[in-house]
């Protein structure tokens, strides 16, 4: 819940001016503002998504915005079950995983957000609690519904934080993720982009984007700013 309307049309309008490399890129601004940045990334190769979608298809839910809604504002992505919603609003397994499906169903690309908090990871439960995130999608839509899916894992502790997990921490909850998932499809494990979403910058992200599980990113307050979003999505011309 960052900037005013003019600030995101200087931030869309950086972006779009700037070089973003092999990169695929999707900005996820406020739903207040998606029809106005879906018509400014209009014939550009920028992706437009949201940052959360109902798990109803409609009726009294004063507040939310369903998952046709974000279609008709030109939406591709929707994040569900970011940390932030977790745990400031209560968002549960179930509740996450039913809005993912009712993404999946109506054409969006959910990007699934997992992780563990500072307690859990000093506690040693971090698979665990990946592993029950996930394990709600799959009970609800299926291993088959990720060939159509994004999964992002940021740690709690790591988020706004200015603490980061080092590479080797990151690759080895990514290669959790990858490895559990290709038990049950090995397919749609290989093909699955997996982002980090846990403070990456443009000073680091060169080091994590090399680790071999880490796809991209999950960019948040360095996406504020055109130049550090950018300097991110050229990091993956290393890959």
């Amino acid at each position: 819940m960052n900037g005013s309307l003019q600030s995101v049309i200087d931030l869309v309008e950086g972006i779009k001016a700037g070089d973003a490399g092999k990169a695929q890129l999707a900005v996820c601004p406020p739903a207040i503002y998606l029809m106005k940045v879906g018509g400014m990334l209009s014939g550009s190769d920028i992706a437009l998504g949201a940052q959360n979608v109902c798990d109803q298809q409609s009726g009294a839910f004063t507040g939310e915005v369903s998952a046709a809604m974000l279609m008709e504002s030109g939406c591709r992505y929707a994040i569900v079950g970011h940390s932030e919603r977790r745990a400031l609003y209560g968002e549960s397994d179930q509740l996450v995983a039913a809005r993912y499906a009712m993404a999946v169903q109506a054409g969006l690309i959910p990007i699934l957000c997992v992780g563990e908090t500072l307690d859990e990871r000093e506690s040693g439960v971090t698979e665990d609690v990946v592993a029950r995130q996930i394990d709600a999608v799959l009970d609800s839509s299926g291993i088959a519904s990720l060939a159509q899916a994004v999964i992002a894992y940021e740690p709690v502790w790591a988020i706004g934080t200015g603490q980061v997990a080092t590479p080797e921490q990151a690759q080895a909850v990514h290669a959790f993720i990858r490895s559990r998932l290709a038990q049950l499809d090995s397919d749609v494990a290989q093909g699955l982009q997996i982002l980090y979403g846990g403070s990456m910058n443009p000073a680091n992200a060169a080091q994590l984007l090399s680790q071999p599980d880490i796809d991209g990113g999950l960019i948040g307050g360095a996406a504020l700013e055109a130049d550090d979003f950018l300097a991110i999505a050229q990091a993956v011309q290393a890959r």
